[in-house]
């Protein structure tokens, strides 16, 4: 038999670590496996992030190729040792092709070539200030110019959230975008604004679809907001009782309150990994239509390129919903910091500015009045923008310009992407690895609708009730905390998962990140987990305690 925490000291740390956020936790859990890897050959493994280990590899040779040719264009103005002067957008496009022509056959080029004629062709960009706007955004000469988002960048990410989240429908739109710093920033950007414009105030009662990405309540529990927080439980379950991950019509039911301010939710979820329902989508659309009027929805939809067929709230709810899109999970580009806020230009937050009372009104109007001689004027979107520089720093406001050429040609990137080559890749490694870490453990894949599978939940409590029934389960719960299986993988296998209970789905549930490790690792996390659960099974049959 075997026994790993079975002193008080370490049990009462546990206990500890079950408040905490799990990413604060998987500290600890790190420090554990990397003791571990010390003494053995063995080498960490970290399934705890959900950082992928792919990168798109041609959007970013276009970054750099186009780098080469803004240097060249710099130093055509001026060029003084060191010095270089401003592009220049007279002729830049008639350049920029008889440059492309001669390198075609070079890293990124072509792609970067395309991506030019896309714009002019699409959507009639004038070809020097298209070409100009590139150039100087990638020098990073200037500030962004409009704050928000560079204008013909816009356009091109716009054509990307209308493919990805909306299916490709453009009269879902038209959408403003908010070029920012990640879903990070954006999300600190939409809580602090719906406050300052008196759409959300201390003590709200909001709703959050759970599990979830654990910041959404860490931030709305916060002394600033404390907002009242209605947990809408991901709790509906197969015939056989296996979790779906989807949400039962009484939980979906507390939206029709109409004391209910604002949703939040990420789709697909994080960590079920599971997009919503159709049928949720059209309750959900009843309640707003019918019970609901004034909902504000925030939509967190980082992993929606792998679902097929995935719509957005954005979509199905344009007038209620606000977007968040994050490119960081796709393209493998969390260091560059990329995101966008969408917002239908008709939307539900402009027409409760207009409903505030008149003393709300006024103090809105003094707190934008640097900005524009008709401050009451002023959109959601707008304060926004404003909003993230603290209202006087608006002047300055928006993502670096080499961000947005990133993120521009990533978004061309997908687009000319006809056969979807590179999504089904990115999805086939996360479908692949689901599949070797479900036969390390030796246990069937879940197959659930509308999984993405860059993470996956395992509930060891539906797996100990299931396979060993209820005594086994009241076992566990009576002799363990729920994270001892988290401490048993570190101490002993060097592997970090993170707790599910974390991320307020079921207390006794490892979230598994499908995406940031190799293929065969997971069939060595599949074993070790395995390894840990015949243990609590062994324990429980011989009658021990720990």
């Amino acid at each position: 038999m075997s026994t790993y925490l079975t002193d008080e000291q370490r049990r009462v740390m546990e206990r500890s670590f079950e408040a905490i956020s799990p990413f604060e936790f998987k500290n600890k859990l790190i420090e554990l496996a990397k003791a571990r890897q010390q003494k053995s050959a063995r080498a960490m493994l970290d399934a705890g992030r959900g950082n992928p280990n792919w990168i798109a590899t041609t959007p970013r040779a276009s970054f750099f190729a186009l780098g080469q040719f803004a240097l060249q264009e710099s130093r055509r103005v001026w060029e003084d040792g060191h010095i270089g002067g401003k592009p220049a957008s007279a002729g830049i496009a008639g350049r920029f092709k008889d440059w492309a022509d001669r390198r075609r056959s070079e890293d990124g080029v072509a792609l970067l070539a395309n991506v030019v004629d896309y714009g002019i062709q699409k959507h009639q960009f004038d070809p020097d200030l298209w070409v100009h706007e590139l150039v100087d955004g990638i020098i990073g000469d200037n500030y962004p110019e409009p704050d928000r988002m560079l204008k013909y960048i816009e356009q091109i990410v716009h054509d990307y959230v209308v493919q990805e989240l909306c299916q490709g429908e453009p009269d879902t739109g038209p959408f403003d975008l908010f070029a920012v710093e990640g879903a990070t920033a954006a999300m600190c950007y939409i809580f602090d604004s719906l406050q300052e414009n008196c759409l959300l105030n201390r003590g709200d009662k909001v709703a959050i679809m759970v599990p979830i990405f654990p910041p959404y309540v860490e931030i709305a529990e916060l002394a600033r907001y404390q907002f009242d927080v209605v947990e809408i439980k991901a709790s509906a379950v197969d015939a056989q009782g296996n979790h779906t991950w989807q949400y039962p019509d009484e939980e979906i039911d507390k939206l029709r309150d109409p004391s209910v301010k604002a949703l939040f939710l990420v789709n697909p979820s994080n960590p079920p990994s599971v997009a919503l329902r159709a049928e949720t989508v059209a309750r959900l659309k009843q309640i707003v239509a019918e019970d609901n009027p004034n909902l504000m929805i925030i939509s967190d939809d980082v992993y929606c390129t792998f679902v097929d067929g995935f719509r957005s709230l954005l979509a199905e709810l344009p007038f209620h919903t606000v977007g968040v899109y994050s490119f960081s999970k796709y393209f493998g580009v969390t260091g560059w910091r990329l995101g966008v806020v969408a917002l239908h230009r008709k939307n539900v937050f402009d027409q409760l500015l207009r409903g505030l009372p008149n003393d709300k009104q006024d103090m809105l109007a003094h707190r934008y009045s640097s900005l524009t001689e008709h401050p009451s004027d002023l959109s959601w979107m707008s304060r926004l923008v404003a909003d993230s520089r603290q209202v006087a720093l608006n002047h300055t406001a928006g993502l670096s310009t080499p961000q947005q050429v990133q993120m521009a040609l990533f978004c061309g990137f997908a687009l000319l992407d006809k056969e979807n080559q590179y999504k089904h890749q990115t999805q086939d490694i996360c479908q692949r690895r689901m599949a070797l870490l479900y036969e390390g453990l030796g246990l069937p894949e879940p197959r659930l609708q509308k999984d993405a599978d860059y993470y996956t939940e395992f509930d060891l409590a539906e797996w100990s009730t299931k396979h060993y029934g209820k005594a086994f389960t009241d076992y566990l719960q009576a002799n363990y905390e729920p994270v001892d299986v988290l401490f048993r993988l570190a101490e002993h296998a060097g592997i970090v998962l993170l707790n599910g209970g974390g991320f307020h789905g079921p207390t006794w549930s490892i979230r598994v990140s499908l995406a940031n490790l190799d293929d065969e690792d997971y069939t060595e996390i599949g074993k070790a987990l395995h390894e840990v659960l015949a243990e609590y099974v062994a324990e429980w049959k011989q009658g021990a305690r720990p």
